[in-house]
């Protein structure tokens, strides 16, 4: 199985996570988040792997997460949300073999491997 990220080139913690990644000779597929959104599913996996409830891996700090009325939104809600407007996941995430990780900071990763 191939690693993934889900990734935004425009943020620097994203960018640092994949050059650790690459320097540690992990090649993953880039998922460009952003544009390819991930499902509902894939949110539901990602967030049973982290351990997180949907709001810890929300950027809550986001202009779009206060614009979207999310505040006091249940987990379904949320999650519906991510799909929608990927944006507001927090990043990078990067999955392998069934575990994930949120390279905040990058080091954090490494533990996946």
């Amino acid at each position: 199985m191939t690693p993934q990220i889900w990734h935004n080139p425009r943020c620097s913690k994203s960018r640092q996570t994949l050059a650790l990644l690459k320097e540690n000779g992990i090649e993953p597929e880039v998922i460009l988040y952003k544009d390819t959104a991930p499902s509902e599913a894939d949110i539901r996996e990602v967030l049973a792997a982290l351990g997180k409830a949907p709001i810890e891996l929300i950027r809550q700090n986001d202009a779009a997460f206060k614009e979207l009325g999310l505040t006091n939104a249940d987990d379904t809600a949320l999650i519906t949300a991510m799909a929608k407007h990927p944006a507001i996941i927090e990043r990078p995430v990067v999955r392998f073999k069934g575990k994930a990780a949120l390279g905040r900071p990058p080091e954090d990763v490494l533990k996946l491997f």
